[in-house]
């Protein structure tokens, strides 16, 4: 009958798991202890097989997801492909524990996916949605205001990421404009012999 003990132990452990990956996690850092313990109260733990969706692109976002365990593949359709090859993802990263994503759904009032996140490798993950946000707020405003604050910064960063990119992108096409110029002007100036 230790199979009892067993399962009450590895529950126990399960839960020590989960609050240490939520105190880690930027977002909930700076809550204090009680805060934690209402989050975790909150949380939604949820299991993925290797190759299944956690979401997928366009679908309406209601959360953001922890890795506790395992890695997610972050992927888009890519629009430039054939008819046939039209259902081809481009996987943009790979996620692993302690990473999370989905955050901008907290905070849209109508959010869509703007991406397809799927299970590379048998994953547990922790859901925090908008209903859990919105009843730390009614229940303990210090510790949603602390949260929200952190989400903010945390948008703030990957939007600044994302611009920063976008930049590079544009001048290395303008690059790229540049050296095919100079190819044709080669090309008129000394043409190759037959």
């Amino acid at each position: 009958m230790n199979y009892l003990w067993d399962n009450i132990f590895k529950r126990q452990e399960r839960e020590q798991d989960i609050r240490g990956v939520l105190a880690q996690n930027f977002l909930f850092r700076n809550v204090t202890k009680r805060e934690l313990s209402l989050i975790q109260s909150l949380v939604h733990i949820r299991k993925y097989r290797t190759g299944e969706e956690v979401f997928k692109q366009n679908e309406a976002g209601v959360g953001m997801y922890i890795i506790v365990k395992g890695r997610v593949d972050i992927s888009v359709l890519d629009d430039n492909l054939t008819e046939r090859d039209k259902d081809k993802e481009i996987v943009v990263t790979s996620l692993e524990a302690g990473d999370f994503f989905g955050e901008l759904s907290l905070v849209e009032e109508i959010s869509t996916r703007s991406a397809t996140a799927r299970a590379s490798e048998d994953s547990i993950l922790i859901g925090f949605f908008k209903s859990d946000l919105l009843e730390i707020l009614a229940r303990s405003p210090e510790a949603g205001i602390k949260i929200v604050f952190r989400l903010a910064e945390v948008l703030g960063r990957r939007l600044k990421e994302t611009t920063d990119r976008i930049s590079q992108l544009k001048k290395e096409i303008r690059l790229l404009g540049e050296l095919q110029e100079v190819t044709r002007d080669t090309r008129r100036i000394s043409p190759e012999k037959n």
